[in-house]
């Protein structure tokens, strides 16, 4: 297995320091909705997990909740609410989002604002170091102490100083040098520390997380590219320096998401909701959209793309009903193979996902011409890789106007009896007198084939795209007529 390192700037085989996968993913800070940019980076992390478990790896899976900030301080207080009512409010939200799109659960979920003591004692060990040191209450980060400062982000102070904007009034020794604890201000959460009340910064909040439930050096540490600097260039200076070892084997980054040419942000006021993709396509469609690009590439958003995919998905769907019988093992070895290499490369989601059109033509191919063949055991087998991208394959569950489908039925039997009395007889006793629009669907079909038997084409062609009218895609297969909710 290949995996991209952002701290080399290459692929680099992957194993595991030791029996475990010890896997860090920054986690969300709670104050608004989860929106589509945080879907594309925990589904990505996510079929990370899933491969990595596929291939027999234990992994040990931690993602923190940044639940004391700024930006949930603000809020809070422009609400009227606590920052703690406001932050479980979203972190449920959170879950609500995360699990309606099939994203399995990290082993443990730590809050910052649980984790104060282990905070505490790091910032006070580095003091002690002389890698920070107190002013007035806050305590910073003496960034010239780290000779390789800037390595995972490739810059040097030098740059960073000509960039850097230096508030008034600041103590800081170095313009570069970063919080680790901040001094209390009125109407703000704090807990107490050596150097008086206050809240820690954001960086070293996932250094003792990591710290303390996966040691002291973890195999995979991801997120955005956005968090490279400052946010993970902070996260290794502080650690390396409290630890004195490598904090990271392979640091894994996805790419943004953009609305055109501008990254999806809370701050930038652009973002799209899961919840409101939701509510038009289903959880599958908004993997497959994002996993038909690769994690480290941009994906831009656009609804023609999660139409596209909903699109796709149904001919993955269509290729898993109806079972058949035994299996061409030389042909099952050879799809899991080159699904495996697609996912070998760094992760190759988009390939992997070519992969399982391939098998869903080739089961469409088996059912056309009714070979015996291998139709149930590569279901099985699509069934199997493609759980490892986190697909369900699940057939929609979209309800229809059952009021507009028995008026089209009712329609088209008068237009049936016109032509002639008994060629609808014995289907029309079909009906029941309440019966539901699946059962009316049903019987329109059986209607339409008993017209395409009567060579009544122009009545049949109106069945077909009546339905396609409400909502209804038929298609005709060598086992008969389906039909399915169009995407």
């Amino acid at each position: 297995m290949k995996v991209y390192n952002t701290l080399s700037g290459q692929k680099e085989e992957f194993l595991p320091s030791g029996s475990e996968v010890k896997m860090y993913v920054c986690g969300v800070t709670p104050y608004s909705d989860c929106h589509i940019g945080h879907a594309m980076s925990y589904i990505n992390f996510d079929v990370i997990r899933r491969y990595m478990e596929f291939q027999g790896y234990n992994v040990r899976h931690v993602q923190n909740f940044t639940d004391i900030d700024d930006k949930i301080i603000n809020r809070a207080n422009s609400l009227g609410i606590s920052s703690r009512d406001l932050a479980d409010k979203y972190i449920a939200q959170y879950f609500t989002s995360m699990d309606a799109i099939n994203i399995k659960r990290a082993h443990v979920y730590p809050y910052a604002t649980q984790e104060i003591p282990q905070i505490v004692e790091i910032v006070q060990a580095l003091v002690n170091k002389g890698y920070a040191y107190h002013v007035n209450g806050d305590v910073y980060f003496r960034v010239t102490k780290r000779a390789d400062y800037g390595k995972l982000s490739r810059r040097n102070l030098d740059d960073m100083v000509a960039g850097a904007r230096v508030e008034p009034g600041s103590d800081k020794e170095h313009p570069m040098d970063f919080a680790l604890w901040k001094a209390s201000k009125p109407g703000e959460p704090s807990w107490p520390s050596p150097w008086g009340p206050g809240r820690p910064g954001w960086h070293i909040e996932c250094s003792a997380m990591s710290y303390r439930y996966l040691g002291e050096t973890l195999d995979i540490h991801g997120g955005g590219q956005d968090l490279i600097f400052p946010h993970h260039e902070n996260e290794i200076a502080q650690s390396e320096s409290f630890t004195g070892k490598p904090f990271v084997r392979f640091w894994m980054h996805n790419g943004l998401l953009q609305m055109g040419e501008e990254k999806m942000s809370k701050s930038l006021g652009n973002l799209v909701t899961v919840e409101e993709i939701l509510q038009k396509f289903s959880p599958d469609a908004l993997r497959l959209f994002v996993l038909s690009s690769h994690y480290r590439g941009p994906l831009n958003f656009s609804e023609a793309g999660l139409v596209a995919a909903e699109r796709g998905l149904d001919r993955l769907r269509i290729a898993m009903e109806g079972m058949d019988t035994s299996g061409d093992a030389q042909m099952e070895v050879e799809y899991r193979k080159r699904f495996t290499d697609a996912m070998d490369d760094d992760f190759n989601s988009a390939q992997a996902i070519g992969v399982l059109f391939e098998m869903a033509r080739e089961i469409n191919k088996q059912k056309e011409s009714r070979q015996a063949g291998s139709v149930k055991n590569l279901q099985s087998i699509m069934a199997g890789l493609a759980s490892v991208l986190g697909l369900t394959l699940k057939k929609l569950e979209k309800t229809v106007d059952a009021q507009s489908i028995a008026a089209f039925l009712a329609e088209i039997k008068t237009k049936v009896t016109n032509i002639d009395t008994n060629l609808g007889l014995e289907l029309f006793s079909q009906g029941k007198p309440q019966a539901g629009s699946s059962e009316n669907i049903e019987l329109l079909i059986n209607l339409r084939n008993a017209l395409r038997k009567a060579k009544q084409f122009a009545l049949s062609d109106e069945i077909r795209s009546g339905l396609a009218n409400r909502g209804i895609a038929l298609e005709d297969t060598a086992q008969g007529t389906i039909w399915r909710h169009k995407g």
